[in-house]
């Protein structure tokens, strides 16, 4: 009796010497490639395209008198790129294998410890963001008057009992406070959101391969 093309398929898959299914087991090791190879080039560009934005940040906070915003944006951007390059090296490093289950299965880890990686880094990283805007705004260019004493300034005349502390009214350090919480607290789930946004497409048709494999290798 003739085989089915899904028990060949188990066969020539699960069994690197397998011969019974060479054309078929080489059009799934193909996939798994195509898959990382575009997640790949993906992460690359969106890599560069940090790169690229943590340079051009300097010059446009200068044009725009917020250099107290570019200058921590770059150091922060630029540190996003560091890792995100430690983490491509390792994707790199990730080897091609006849076994399109264990390649995808170095790759699937590889996502994972990338996403954890990134919800960690995310809880910091949007409330300095917003740190960094803040500055931009209160202390402006470099010289001259500090926009945010001038706007205190104005706030007294109108309010002269308001409370400072150490020059800033006590109300937007409360405020500030209060968004760095709300941003360290939903960051994480921010960055999940950037990453399935950007990468959410492969991330899904992944997981259906896996989940596949790994039923077929459970009742093989």
């Amino acid at each position: 009796m003739e085989k089915s093309i899904e028990t060949i398929w188990k066969e020539g898959f699960l069994k690197n010497e397998a011969l019974v299914a060479p054309k078929l087991n080489d059009l799934y090791n193909q996939k798994s490639i195509h898959i990382v190879d575009k997640f790949r080039r993906m992460y690359k560009i969106n890599i560069t395209a940090v790169l690229i934005f943590s340079i051009i940040v300097l010059p446009l906070s200068y044009f725009t008198n917020m250099p107290y915003m570019g200058i921590p944006m770059s150091i922060l951007f630029s540190v996003v790129v560091f890792f995100s390059i430690k983490f491509k090296n390792k994707l790199d490093r990730i080897e091609t294998s006849n076994n399109s289950y264990l390649y995808l299965s170095s790759f699937n880890n590889w996502v994972k410890e990338m996403v954890t990686f990134n919800t960690k880094m995310s809880r910091y990283l949007y409330p300095f963001v917003f740190l960094s805007m803040v500055m931009g705004f209160w202390f402006g260019s470099f010289g001259g008057d500090i926009p945010g004493e001038v706007f205190v300034n104005s706030l007294l005349e109108n309010y002269p009992n308001m409370y400072l502390v150490f020059g800033i009214p006590l109300l937007m350090i409360a405020g500030a406070i209060f968004m760095i919480t709300i941003l360290a607290f939903f960051g994480g789930r921010i960055g999940n959101w950037d990453i399935n946004l950007v990468y959410g497409g492969i991330i899904r048709k992944l997981d259906r391969m896996m989940s596949e494999m790994e039923d077929l290798r459970a009742s093989s």
